[in-house]
């Protein structure tokens, strides 16, 4: 609720949300022992509207962060549902990078062949012979249509 107030409160910029989220951020984990994440963005826009009376603010921003926490909980499932497939999908390559690689896709939704390559530790060859292989076997699919900039994301 820090964010919406910010603009009341007459603080920054008009239109400057950034500070906005940066300080409401920071005020949030102050007294934490660890960062702390609420995926409202997730959930629509619905959370995020800053109109109405304070009750009506609230309770929006209770269902986005509802739907958020609920669409996040299946991301994980979906996430781990894909871990145990490429696993048994590639326990018969050899080497360390179909290991690593299988981990940049756990972490990551988008990934390069060089954001692979950096992140792996392998040679360029190698992440685009896993990755190639990848795709052949429906774990991944590319999703930008280029031929120079390619992405890949794991298949649900």
């Amino acid at each position: 609720m820090g964010f919406h107030l910010w603009s009341l409160a007459g603080l920054g910029r008009h239109g400057d949300q950034m500070e906005a989220a940066v300080t409401a951020s920071r005020i949030a984990v102050s007294d934490g022992s660890g960062a702390i994440f609420a995926p409202l963005a997730m959930g629509g826009a619905g959370g995020l509207r800053a109109t109405g009376l304070p009750p009506e603010r609230l309770a929006r921003w209770l269902d986005g962060m509802s739907s958020a926490i609920l669409k996040a909980m299946r991301t994980l499932d979906d996430i781990e549902s894909w871990t145990w497939r490429a696993e048994n999908s590639m326990e018969q390559l050899s080497g360390r990078t179909p290991v690593a690689l299988r981990k940049v896709f756990t972490e990551w939704p988008l990934v390069s062949a060089p954001m692979a390559e950096a992140m792996t530790g392998a040679s360029r060859a190698a992440v685009q012979r896993n990755l190639a292989w990848m795709e052949a076997s429906a774990l991944i699919c590319e999703v930008t249509g280029q031929g120079r900039y390619r992405m890949w994301k794991a298949t649900g």
